[in-house]
């Protein structure tokens, strides 16, 4: 059985992977803040032998540090980390506080980081997996989202340096870039003064669901994959900003007009 260590996995694509693993018979570990969800959660799986909860403010250095060091006591060896919890924003950068800019790189970069150093030594006892959840926002600008875009850019540089270094000892890294997904990130996104944005998002290419998105990544894991682009749109908007930044420019502009002020 393997131990499958998941944050972010009370709600949207957490859940949706939480499912997936815990279907092919894992025994999966559910980090998240939201206590209520996930006692919900724990309680819809109805497997305490394979389930083990974590309320857990990924911020929270002191609490991190702890949790790993529990983890690591229980489960010397650990399979499979999937740093999946984000939030983001949308707002203009010029017109959004600092404290917001700095929240969204403090859970989508550097808690990522700190959990996975955390546990490292369990996961290359296990010759394990790091999944990172990036976005094709660290490829490519997106207007209204300039900290999640510096903070999903950091995961990308971070981890394919990181996977570089570990790679002889025997750990592997899959990062996953996808696009736009109906869960809870976007319907929680931060507004320029930290409160809940008030209008709409804008989106490119096709919306697709956490399952689609879940099993995809499971899929790839699976298939030993070091890189998961799975919406081809999105792929090519990237390509496009690489080989003709001004077209593109020029395009995500009129789509996300609605979003400027």
């Amino acid at each position: 059985m393997k131990i499958v260590v998941i944050t972010g996995a009370a709600s949207g694509l957490g859940w949706a992977l939480a499912q997936c693993f815990f279907a092919r018979g894992d025994h999966i570990v559910l980090v998240d803040c939201n206590a209520a969800l996930l006692a919900e959660r724990e309680t819809q799986l109805a497997a305490p032998v394979r389930v083990k909860t974590a309320v857990l403010d990924l911020t929270d250095a002191a609490a991190l540090v702890a949790f790993a060091d529990g983890l690591r006591e229980d489960f010397p060896r650990i399979d499979v980390l999937v740093n999946n919890a984000g939030i983001t924003h949308r707002s203009p950068v010029i017109h959004t506080q600092p404290s917001v800019l700095h929240r969204v790189m403090q859970v989508d970069y550097s808690a990522v980081v700190n959990l996975t150093l955390a546990l490292y030594p369990a996961i290359e006892a296990a010759k394990g997996h790091v999944i990172n959840i990036g976005s094709m926002a660290g490829w490519m600008p997106v207007p209204g989202r300039a900290a999640y875009c510096a903070a999903k850019s950091a995961l990308h540089q971070f981890f394919e340096t990181f996977r570089a270094e570990v790679r002889g000892r025997g750990v592997k890294v899959l990062m996953v870039y996808p696009s736009f997904l109906d869960t809870p990130i976007e319907k929680n996104a931060l507004g320029a003064d930290g409160k809940p944005a008030r209008h709409a998002r804008s989106t490119i290419g096709q919306v697709r669901s956490a399952d689609w998105m879940a099993a995809r990544v499971v899929q790839a894991l699976e298939q030993g994959k070091e890189r998961l682009f799975p919406d081809k749109f999105s792929a090519f908007a990237a390509l496009l900003y690489r080989l003709c930044p001004r077209i593109f420019h020029r395009q995500i502009a009129r789509r996300f007009a609605g979003e400027m002020p």
